[in-house]
């Protein structure tokens, strides 16, 4: 059995997130059904991340088990013909038969677009938070260098989510405007809790109003109650733009 790891780009606007489910279409289940065309059977395949409803890639990592003989560097092109124009297989290599897409992984890039114009971009609507009030980039960038370390971030995680370890570690997180109107926050951690990059963005964007300090920030994610932080941030604007091995 040959170990192949595909990286995937997606839009994940038409599709309820990247894990299979009983009754909605996701990322997982479109590529497994359209690879058996290449590969001859039926497959599954490992996700590096579980991403949500509407939420996109850049660089999504997946890996399955397969007796087929096509060359890895012949599978992105085979696989344009197959699927749809919103997921595009970037690249593919054989592994060894450790590697797992996620337990392999080291750490995760994810980043946030946030649209900072008092007039909506109609082009941006699927692409990025449309937020109408100022906001200050400085103060959100100072307030998350709170995050940087090894923390409980139980304040962000989502209500309901699967009972794992709270604690993560971030070893990067910034939040900076790449011109007039887009704002972009960016973490890199070795892990990260259901909905706790949305929750952080949610309650920076209170530290961008000035309706909260970057150390009230800080007092928050040291609190650990989710009804102390901000709201989650809306799906459309969540990236996964990288993961490490």
């Amino acid at each position: 059995m040959r170990n192949i790891k595909l990286v995937l780009a997606y839009d994940g606007n038409a599709y309820h997130g990247f894990q299979r489910q009983a009754n909605a279409m996701t990322i997982q289940q479109l590529v497994e059904e359209r690879l058996q065309k290449i590969f001859g059977h039926p497959l599954t395949i490992n996700g590096s991340a579980r991403t949500d409803a509407g939420v996109h890639a850049y660089y999504q990592v997946v890996n399955f088990f397969t007796q087929g003989t096509i060359p890895a560097e012949r599978i992105p092109l085979a696989a344009k013909g197959i699927l749809p124009d919103d997921i595009v297989v970037v690249a593919a290599t054989e592994e060894t038969a450790e590697f797992h897409a996620r337990c392999s992984a080291k750490s995760k890039i994810y980043r946030y677009r946030l649209v900072n114009t008092r007039i909506a971009n109609p082009f941006e609507r699927n692409y990025a938070w449309h937020f109408p009030l100022p906001l200050d980039v400085s103060l959100m960038h100072e307030a998350a260098q709170a995050v940087v370390g090894t923390h409980d971030f139980s304040a962000f995680r989502a209500t309901g989510g699967a009972p794992v370890s709270p604690v993560r570690t971030i070893m990067a997180a910034q939040c900076r405007s790449t011109d007039n109107s887009l704002i972009e926050f960016e973490f890199w951690g070795t892990g990260f809790l259901y909905h706790m990059v949305r929750n952080l963005v949610g309650t920076l964007v209170q530290v961008g109003q000035r309706r909260l300090t970057p150390a009230g920030f800080a007092a928050i994610l040291k609190g650990l109650d989710r009804h102390a932080a901000g709201m989650t941030a809306p799906a459309q604007g969540l990236y996964l733009v990288d993961v490490k091995y």
